[in-house]
C-alpha cells in the first residue's frame, strides 16, 4: 500500500512539472507531496519529510496568491 502511495504521489508530482503555470499544477504538486510524505514517514526518512513539508509550505503560498 506504501509502494502505491508513493508511486501515485511521483505521478502527480509529474504532472504538476508540466502544469505548474496553471493552479492544477500547484494543487497537484501539493498532493503529490502529501503522498510523498506519508512515504518518507513511513520509511523514516527525515530529510525528506522536512524537504516536502517546506515544498508543501511554498507551493502553498503560490496558490494562495493565484485565489
Amino acid at each position: 500500500m506504501i509502494a502505491a502511495i508513493g508511486w501515485i504521489g511521483a505521478v502527480a508530482m509529474v504532472a504538476a512539472s508540466f502544469l505548474m503555470t496553471m493552479t492544477l499544477g500547484k494543487i497537484l504538486a501539493i498532493f503529490g507531496l502529501l503522498l510523498l510524505t506519508i512515504q518518507a514517514r513511513h520509511n523514516r526518512q527525515n530529510n525528506l519529510i522536512a524537504l516536502n513539508l517546506s515544498s508543501i509550505l511554498g507551493f502553498s503560498y503560490s496558490l494562495m496568491q493565484v485565489l
